[in-house]
């Protein structure tokens, strides 16, 4: 536990420094302050600036440390009279202190206020003590003082002065009267018992009219302060004749209780003196013969009823107590006093008053159950249960109330947040006092939660599907992922990445990073790769950050780039719509002349690499020496007989055949088939000789055209770099 002491300037003098200094030794070993209490004392009128304390060491905070702690201060005063200075670290004055105004008669005179500290969280409770200086002299209320004596009147006689108003308190206060030298009159001081100091003026000897009619005194008030201050009031007495009965009041002290905020006008109280004289001598008038200021402003005295009524507004809060003396004097000249104790009673008139100080806006929404929100300080200037407060926080937020003191709130975190539920709070604390009926006020604080990185990305759709028809262009988009993150900024910020896939997908796509699309990055070809799947990433930019994976399945779709490719008879494959292809080696079928309708000559046989309707193959004969001899089945490419062999048929009979498949546009390859009409091979062997010279005669012309065109295209390579090494010798 740090012990605390108190801090007193030292321009207090010798003797002031010298109870300071003895405070400073004995202090720690007689007593140890509470922790969380820290207590300062200055002199009130200090300048702005003035040092109070340092506050930052009497916490036990270094310099180091402040950036950290982020030190503060609350006052619940409607006047901030203190500040933290630049440093940050000491207490200072912040305007100007009056002790009297702020206190009154009241002593001790503290200012309390509430030092914040955070990291960890914590508030200590700082008073400051107002010494009291002399700087008020004493004052009468009335600079002029009239006294009517009758000349009868006996030694011994007392006669009230009044009293003189300091508003400091202690020595610097009233202390003393003195009465200038007057051999007829001397003063006597009385105490009340709430220790104000009366002054009396006593008569020493008989009193002749005739020889004297008038008497001019000097009262003296003075303070005990150093320097002594002083004020001064004119007395004047005047003799007159005698009258036998001076009024009596019906009391000594009239003691009056009144309830604040009694509207103007109304009858507060009634004194009322007897006298026993007849006449002129027993018509009594009353007056105030020694009223504050403050009293007089308040109260209003009939002089001929005695009715005391209200002139001007009663608040507890500025004044609890109020003494006056009231005279009642008949026709005369006899005097009589009586005091009056006037005891005002507080209503509940004031509303509880609030001041808020965040301590964490924004609040991370991860925060911790119990952490500090704000700091809420309660004033009631009313008393009693009238000022005794209680707050709570309207509706049903995560947030309750702590009492840190007996002024002092604070508003902590009840239960976990959730931004992307609630992104702001709208705080409403409401202070209600215990009075009849009840007062309250209240104040509120936006807070604002802030994001912290708790939600993964999370796509629309677990997985995709994309449907691309082969030889697509490399760039074409295929597929547009998209993943949403409830968090906010960077944390909510998504990009895509390629996270793997099957065998060679991950070269055939690609994923751009902001906008979630997926591009080809090649042709596709169906023939070769009909699916594959990629998993793509979607991350955010939180630190740590967080992903997640869907699943893309991209499907090729088959077009018609394939021909049909004949296998049987060997041919050569035409692309495009009805192409043909002229036979390089065509086979030779022998068919009996004998061959009835539906004789099987031979089989076409094709396949398409396509699929689908693309693959769907039919035939057709395009060519034939005898169109109705011969015909092919339209699905199965079976070559058959249409009707019997004739003697008159020719003996070589050349078939061209066509296979379409059934895109669009449709693809075509021809197939050649030679069919030789004999009984035998033997008798088919002429033909068969024949075909195969003309073969060879075609194989040969091929061979030397090739071999022409060779040679030309050697010899104009050989003129194009001869002509450029001549313009290059040239140069």
């Amino acid at each position: 536990v740090k012990q605390r002491m108190e801090v007193r300037p030292a321009a207090q003098g010798r003797a002031a420094a010298g109870r300071v200094a003895l405070l400073v030794v004995l202090l720690p070993v007689c007593c140890r302050a509470a922790p969380e209490r820290i207590r300062y004392a200055i002199a009130e009128e200090l300048g702005r600036g003035s040092l109070v304390g340092p506050l930052a060491r009497d916490l036990g905070l270094s310099p180091a440390d402040l950036p950290a702690r982020k030190l503060r201060i609350v006052s619940g005063d409607e006047k901030q009279y203190f500040t933290l200075g630049e440093d940050k670290t000491n207490l200072r004055v912040n305007q100007r202190i009056d002790r009297e105004e702020i206190c009154g008669a009241a002593s001790p005179c503290v200012l309390s206020l509430e030092a914040v500290v955070e990291n960890p969280f914590n508030v200590f409770h700082v008073s400051v003590t107002i010494q009291d200086i002399n700087d008020n002299a004493p004052q009468f209320d009335r600079e002029f003082v009239a006294i009517e004596m009758i000349e009868s009147t006996p030694p011994g006689a007392r006669f009230p002065l009044g009293s003189g108003r300091d508003p400091d308190i202690g020595v610097n206060s009233l202390q003393n009267y003195q009465l200038h030298p007057n051999p007829l009159f001397s003063l006597v001081v009385r105490e009340s018992p709430d220790g104000t100091k009366h002054a009396e003026l006593v008569l020493e000897k008989s009193l002749d009219r005739e020889k004297q009619r008038n008497h001019h005194l000097v009262l003296t008030a003075l303070d005990g302060g150093d320097p002594v201050r002083s004020g001064t009031a004119q007395i004047k007495i005047n003799i007159t004749d005698a009258n036998d009965n001076p009024p009596v009041f019906t009391k000594e002290i009239y003691k009056v209780r009144l309830v604040e905020n009694l509207p103007e006008g109304s009858l507060a109280f009634q004194v009322k003196a007897t006298d026993g004289d007849e006449g002129t001598n027993a018509e009594i008038t009353y007056s105030f013969s020694d009223i504050s200021n403050r009293a007089r402003q308040l109260f209003t005295l009939d002089s001929r009823t005695g009715d005391v009524k209200i002139r001007g507004p009663l608040d507890y809060e500025e004044g609890k107590y109020y003494e006056a003396s009231v005279e009642g004097k008949d026709g005369g000249g006899l005097t009589a006093h009586a005091k009056v104790h006037i005891d005002i009673i507080d209503v509940n008139d004031n509303a509880p008053t609030l001041s808020l100080l965040p301590i964490l806006n924004p609040i991370p929404e991860d925060s911790f159950p119990s952490t500090v929100v704000a700091v809420i300080n309660v004033r009631d200037r009313d008393s009693g249960d009238n000022g005794e407060v209680s707050c709570n926080i309207d509706g049903h937020l995560p947030f309750r109330l702590e009492p840190s003191s007996e002024n002092t709130y604070k508003v902590v975190l009840a239960s976990a947040l959730d931004r992307e539920k609630v992104s702001a709070y709208n705080i409403t604390i409401t202070a209600r006092d215990r009075g009849s009926p009840a007062l309250w006020s209240r104040a509120s604080l936006v807070l604002e939660v802030s994001d912290v990185n708790d939600n993964a990305p999370v796509f629309e759709e677990a997985a995709y599907s994309a449907y691309v028809a082969e030889n697509n262009a490399a760039g074409a988009e295929v597929v547009r992922v998209r993943a949403r993150d409830a968090d906010a900024g960077a944390n909510g910020r998504v990009s895509y990445w390629l996270a793997g896939g099957s065998a060679g997908a991950a070269a055939s796509v690609s994923v751009e990073a902001r906008s979630g699309a997926v591009y080809a990055q090649r042709s596709f070809d169906y023939e070769q790769c009909r699916e594959f799947a990629v998993a793509v990433r979607a991350q955010d930019g939180g630190a740590p950050a967080r992903s997640s994976t869907a699943t893309v399945r991209v499907f090729v779709l088959d077009r018609n780039d394939n021909a049909p490719r004949v296998l049987w008879p060997a041919a050569g494959a035409a692309a495009g719509a009805g192409a043909g292809a002229s036979p390089s080696a065509s086979p030779f079928e022998v068919v009996p002349r004998s061959a009835e309708a539906g004789y099987l000559v031979a089989k076409v046989v094709a396949v398409d690499a396509d699929a689908g309707r693309n693959a769907w193959l039919s035939y057709e004969l395009v060519q034939a020496a005898e169109p109705a001899l011969f015909r092919v089945g339209l699905h199965s490419g079976e070559v058959r007989t249409a009707r019997a062999v004739s003697e008159r048929d020719a003996a070589k009979q050349r078939l061209v055949a066509v296979v379409k498949d059934h895109g669009q546009p449709a693809l075509s390859a021809t197939a050649t088939l030679h069919v030789v009409l004999a009984e035998s091979l033997q008798e088919a062997l002429p033909e068969l000789s024949e075909r195969a010279a003309g073969a060879d005669s075609a194989a040969e012309l091929q061979f030397y055209l090739v071999l022409a065109l060779a040679l030309l295209s050697a010899l104009f390579l050989l003129s194009v770099a001869l002509a450029v090494l001549a313009r290059v010798r040239r140069a």
